[in-house]
This record gives structure tokens, C-alpha cells and sequence, in this order.
């Protein structure tokens, strides 16, 4: 047992140098998922507002002629920006909001409790998106362009600054 102990730490240390190589990987495919889907969903509900309209009316949502062209228009923009990593924590707030009106409206009748909550699509959007908003967009993104090009100048953007919650907990694991 003694001789697989040297072995179990050189492979934990092995895994965690891969992990460290990969840390770009988990938060560009989260934003550029959840991006591409809203903004083709907003895409496609712009094309289709008649129908938006009609559907937002019969779930009970005050004034649907309003609330459709702002919610789709909010999915084309906020997945843009999500897509390309830009004012990416301040672009996932408006979606959270987007997804919560979803549950409580279209998917009110199909949450009886926790485990059919986690199970609709809608929950899993809120999940990615809270994650993407605490820590950040990831090195692949505008937002972490800007702060490699102007440091502490792009200080004043709401989220040009990439968290590294990775790292943190790494660091964390490693004591």
C-alpha cells in the first residue's frame, strides 16, 4: 500500500497539471452554449413575434405586446453577447430573469417540487448562467481581451475582469 501512495500523488498531480491546461475549456463551452442557444432562439422569436404574442397572452403575461419583443429581443442580444465574451456577467443577468418568468409561467404546471425543477431545461439555463456570471467569461472572450489590453483600465467594465474560481479552490485543495 505505502509504494501506491508515491504513485496515487504523482497521478492526482498529473490530473490536476491537465486540469490547470484545460481551466479555459469549462467556461468558454458554457458561454458558448448557452449563447448560441439563446441567440437563435431570440432570433427566431423576433421572426415569429404574431406567435410570441399569442403564446405570452395565453400563459397570462401582462402585456404580451410588450413582454415578447423585449424578451426575444433580450435572448438575441444577451446571447450575442454571451457567444462573443462580452459584458458577459452583466448579459447573463437579463437570461436569469428571462428563464425564471419561463418557470413560472410556461413550466408552472410541470414543477410539483425540487426534483422536477432540476429536471426542465429552464433550471439547468439559470444554473450555467449564475455560473458564468461569478466566474466570468474565461480567458477565450472579449472581455479577457480587453483586460489584457488595457490592464486596470478596463477596470471600469462591469466584468472585465475573469474570476478564477478554479483557481481558488485549486489552491485551496492543494494545502
Amino acid at each position: 500500500m505505502e509504494s501506491m501512495l508515491p504513485t496515487l500523488f504523482a497521478l492526482r498531480r498529473l490530473i490536476l497539471a491537465v486540469a490547470e491546461c484545460l481551466a479555459w475549456l469549462p467556461p468558454t463551452l458554457a458561454r458558448f452554449t448557452v449563447g448560441w442557444i439563446f441567440f437563435w432562439s431570440g432570433w427566431g422569436k423576433l421572426h415569429d413575434l404574431d406567435s410570441v404574442i399569442q403564446f405570452f397572452a395565453e400563459l397570462g403575461i401582462p402585456h404580451p405586446e410588450l413582454q415578447a419583443p423585449f424578451a426575444s429581443g433580450n435572448e438575441l442580444v444577451c446571447g450575442a453577447l454571451l457567444l462573443v465574451g462580452l459584458c458577459t456577467r452583466l448579459a447573463t443577468v437579463p437570461m436569469i430573469i428571462v428563464m425564471i418568468v419561463a418557470l413560472a409561467t410556461a413550466q408552472r404546471e410541470n414543477v410539483a417540487g425540487l426534483g422536477d425543477l432540476f429536471g426542465l431545461v429552464e433550471y439547468l439555463y439559470i444554473a450555467l448562467l449564475v455560473w458564468i456570471g461569478i466566474t466570468g467569461p474565461g480567458p477565450l472572450s472579449v472581455d479577457a481581451l480587453l483586460v489584457r489590453l488595457f490592464g486596470d483600465g478596463a477596470a471600469a467594465l462591469p466584468d472585465a475582469r475573469p474570476a478564477s474560481a478554479i483557481g481558488r479552490y485549486e489552491r485551496a485543495a492543494r494545502v
